[in-house]
C-alpha cells in the first residue's frame, strides 16, 4: 500500500507561459492532494512551488533530471500535469527512475493538461517506461476514486479497453483491398519522402519516427532547416503575397485586422504568413517532398509570424497558386499535404490518408488536431459525449462549414507568439470521419483507427466551447462511434488524432477498411477502436 508519493508539476519552457498558468496548476494540485490527504497519503511536493520565477514548474531538462534524481529511487511519482508541457524535460529522469509513475490530469480544456498528459503518456510508451494515467474534473468522482484506489494499493490501475479489436485483414475485400495494393505498390516502386524542417516541436518525442522503422517501408525523410524556410520566405516576393491575400478575400476568407502588433492582428502579418505559404511550397517541390511538416513553435516563432496560416493553405486542394522557377504553378489544384509540429507519425499517417482518399474518390483534405477536451452538449442538440479536437490554426478551409466564406483569421495569442500571425479559423462542417493514430511503442510502427461523426451544435454552444479552450483556433465537434470518453483517453498514444472526411457513412468506412489493410501490409500492428455509427463492428 502506498503511503507515501512525490508530487512532479512539468511545464512549459516559455516563462510567460508557465507564468500565466501557474494559478490554474495551483487549484489543479490542491485538489489531487487533497483526493490523497483523504486516503490518509501523504502527497510531497518534490520541487519548491514558491520560487524567483514566479511559477512552481519544471522548465528546462536539466531541471528535471535533477528534481527526480533527488527522489528516492523506489518512490511513487505523481506527475499532475493541469498545463501544456514540455515532456522531454521530464522524460529522461522518469526513465531512470524505478518507482511506479502515475500521471494525472485535470478535465479542463483552457491550458491544457490533457493535452499534455497525453504527450508525457505517448512519450512515456514509445520510451518502453511502464506507468498509469488517471483523469478527473473534481477529483471526488467515483471513477476516479475508484482507480486511484487501485493504483494506492499495488501501483497498478485496469482500464476498460474493450472498445479495442486486432485487425483481421482476411474482413477487407473489393475496392477497399485493390486500393490498398495500388497504394502499397506505388509506395514500393516510387518511395516517399517526409519533408522535416528540424525534428522535436515542444518537445514531443513521440511525434519521432526513428529512421529504421521508415525504410521497411520506403519512406525517407529528407532533414530541412527552418533557417532555410526563413530565407525562402524573405526571396519570396510581397506582390505574390499580395495576390494571395486577394484571392483568399475573393473567396470570402476573413480577416481580422487592427493596428496594434504587439496585440493584434496585421497586414504586414499576414503578408509576412502568405510570403511563407510560397516558401514552403517551393521547398516541398524543389526536394520532391511528397508532404512536408514545420517545427511551428520555439522555432520560427522568434523571427517569424506564426506558421498556421501558411500551414491551413498547402493542406487545400483549393489554394492560392504558387509558381516555380519556371513559372508553371506547383501541384495545381492538389495539397501540399502538411503535418503540424513535424509530428511525423501525422505525417506518415497523412501520406497514407491522401493516397488513399484519392483514389477512392474520397476528399484529400487531411490534418492532425489536438485531443483537447470534450464535454456533455450543454444546448440538448445530441446526447452523446462530444469531443473537442482543436490545432493551432492550421486547418484546410475545405474542413469549415462554408470553406473559404466559413472561414477567419485571428491573431495568434501573444502570450506565444510576439510577432503574430493569423490563423485558419472555422467551425468543423457536419460529415462523417475517419480517425487515427500512427505510434511507436515496443519498438515498432502501431496504428490505432476508428469512425466518427462532426456535429453540428447552436453557435452559443460552440462558443462556450472555444471559451473554455482557444478561441482563435479552428474547432470541431467530435462524437466518437463506440469509444467512451475513459477508453479513449486510456488507450489513445498521442495529444494529436489524424481524422479525414468522407461523402458518406458508406465512404467512410470503405477508407478505414483500406487504410487498416494498408498499414497492415507495411508491417504495422493495427487496431480497430470502437464500432460504426450504427453500432455494427467497423469490420
Amino acid at each position: 500500500m502506498i503511503e507515501h508519493a512525490y508530487l512532479v508539476a512539468n511545464g512549459d519552457q516559455r516563462l510567460s507561459a508557465n507564468q500565466l498558468c501557474w494559478p490554474a496548476q495551483q487549484r489543479f494540485e490542491a485538489l489531487v492532494t487533497e483526493a490523497f490527504r483523504r486516503r490518509g497519503v501523504t502527497l510531497e511536493r518534490a520541487h519548491p512551488a514558491d520560487t524567483p520565477e514566479g511559477h512552481g514548474f519544471i522548465s528546462s531538462q536539466a531541471q528535471g533530471l535533477a528534481v527526480l534524481g533527488a527522489l528516492p529511487p523506489d518512490a511513487p511519482v505523481v506527475m499532475a500535469e493541469g498545463v501544456w508541457m514540455f515532456s522531454q524535460q521530464v522524460l529522461g529522469g522518469l526513465l531512470r527512475h524505478r518507482g511506479p509513475i502515475l500521471t494525472v490530469a485535470n478535465w479542463e480544456g483552457e491550458w491544457p493538461g490533457l493535452v499534455g498528459l497525453l504527450n508525457l503518456n505517448a512519450s512515456l510508451a514509445k520510451a518502453g517506461r511502464p506507468f498509469e494515467t488517471l483523469w478527473s474534473r473534481t477529483f471526488t468522482d467515483d471513477w476516479f476514486n475508484a482507480r486511484l484506489d487501485e493504483w494506492l494499493a499495488d501501483g497498478k490501475i485496469q482500464h476498460d479497453l474493450g472498445h479495442v479489436t486486432r485487425f483481421d485483414a482476411s474482413t477487407v475485400d473489393g475496392r477497399a483491398r485493390q486500393v490498398a495494393d495500388d497504394v502499397i505498390g506505388r509506395l514500393r516502386r516510387e518511395g516517399a519522402i517526409l519533408g522535416v524542417f528540424d525534428e522535436g516541436c515542444m518537445g514531443m518525442y513521440n511525434a519521432i519516427i526513428p529512421d529504421e522503422l521508415l525504410f521497411p517501408l520506403n519512406v525517407f525523410k529528407e532533414r530541412l532547416s527552418q533557417s532555410a524556410l526563413y530565407a525562402e520566405t524573405m526571396r519570396a516576393s510581397e506582390d505574390e503575397a499580395v495576390a494571395a491575400l486577394r484571392w483568399l478575400t475573393d473567396r470570402g476568407m476573413t480577416f481580422h485586422f487592427g493596428t496594434d502588433e504587439a496585440t493584434e492582428l496585421t497586414r504586414e502579418q499576414v503578408l509576412l504568413q502568405l510570403r511563407m505559404y510560397a516558401a514552403a511550397a517551393r521547398i516541398a517541390d524543389r526536394f520532391r517532398c511528397d508532404i512536408i511538416g514545420i517545427q511551428y513553435q520555439l522555432g520560427l516563432a522568434d523571427v517569424l509570424p506564426a506558421s498556421d496560416l501558411a500551414e491551413g493553405l498547402l493542406n487545400n486542394a483549393d489554394r492560392p497558386p504558387v509558381t516555380d522557377d519556371s513559372g508553371a504553378v506547383i501541384r495545381d489544384g492538389a495539397p501540399i499535404t502538411h503535418f503540424n509540429e513535424v509530428d511525423e507519425c501525422a505525417g506518415l499517417d497523412a501520406l497514407l490518408t491522401t493516397r488513399l482518399a484519392g483514389a477512392l474518390g474520397q476528399p484529400v483534405e487531411t490534418t492532425l488536431h489536438d485531443v483537447r477536451w470534450g464535454d456533455h452538449d450543454a444546448s440538448g442538440t445530441v446526447d452523446d459525449f462530444v469531443w473537442v479536437f482543436e490545432i493551432s490554426g492550421a486547418v484546410p478551409p475545405e474542413h469549415h462549414i462554408g470553406g473559404y466564406a466559413g472561414t477567419d483569421s485571428m491573431r495568434q495569442p501573444p502570450l506565444y507568439f510576439r510577432l503574430g500571425g493569423g490563423t485558419v479559423r472555422g467551425v468543423a462542417k457536419p460529415g462523417e470521419l475517419v480517425w487515427s493514430r500512427i505510434f511507436v511503442e515496443g519498438g515498432e510502427l502501431h496504428m490505432d483507427l476508428g469512425r466518427a461523426t462532426v456535429v453540428e451544435l447552436p453557435a452559443a454552444e460552440t462558443e462556450r466551447r472555444w471559451a473554455a479552450t482557444t478561441r482563435e483556433w479552428p474547432i470541431m465537434h467530435a462524437v466518437l462511434h463506440g469509444v467512451t470518453r475513459d477508453q479513449f483517453m486510456a488507450r489513445h498514444r498521442s495529444n494529436h488524432i489524424q481524422v479525414s472526411y468522407a461523402t458518406d457513412a458508406a465512404g467512410a468506412d470503405e477508407l478505414l477498411a483500406a487504410k487498416a489493410l494498408t498499414a497492415h501490409q507495411l508491417g504495422m500492428r493495427v487496431n480497430l477502436c470502437g464500432s460504426r455509427s450504427d453500432n455494427a463492428p467497423l469490420l
